[in-house]
C-alpha cells in the first residue's frame, strides 16, 4: 500500500531509517483493516512526491509492528509522526486533509533551511 515515493520501515529498521535518517522522516502509522487509512494513503503519496528530495516518507502497518507505535504512544490511526533529528517534531492523528499536512511540514522543513543557513 505505498506509492511510489514511499517506503515500507518495520521495527527493526526504525532506528537506522528514521532515528539516524540525515533528512527529515514523515511516518505513516496505518493498518489494511483501517478506512480513514486507506483514505489517507493518496494524501501521503502526494506529499511524498511533492517533497521528493526533502523529505522521506515512510508507512508503518501496526499489525505487523507492535514495537515502535507503542514507544511513541501510537493509540489511534491513522497517525503521522514527523521525525527531525531522531525526535518527533510534528504530529498528526486521523485522517486530514493535505493543508493540514503541508503546515505541519512546512514548519520541520523551515527549522531545517534555517538550520543549515546558521
Amino acid at each position: 500500500m505505498a506509492g511510489q515515493f514511499v517506503t515500507e520501515v518495520n521495527d527493526a529498521e526504525f532506528e537506522k531509517q528514521v532515528l539516524q535518517s540525515e533528512t527529515p522522516v514523515l511516518v505513516d502509522f496505518w493498518a489494511a483493516w483501517c478506512g480513514p487509512c486507506r483514505a489517507l494513503a493518496p494524501v501521503v503519496d502526494a506529499v511524498a512526491e511533492e517533497y521528493n528530495g526533502q523529505l522521506k516518507v515512510m508507512k508503518m502497518d501496526v499489525d505487523r509492528n507492535n514495537m515502535t507505535p507503542g514507544r511513541y504512544g501510537i493509540r489511534g490511526i491513522p497517525a503521522l509522526l514527523i521525525f527531525k533529528g531522531g525526535k518527533v517534531a510534528e504530529q498528526i492523528v486521523g485522517f486530514v486533509p493535505k493543508d493540514t499536512i503541508d503546515q505541519s511540514l512546512k514548519r520541520v522543513l523551515v527549522q531545517e533551511t534555517a538550520q543549515v543557513r546558521a
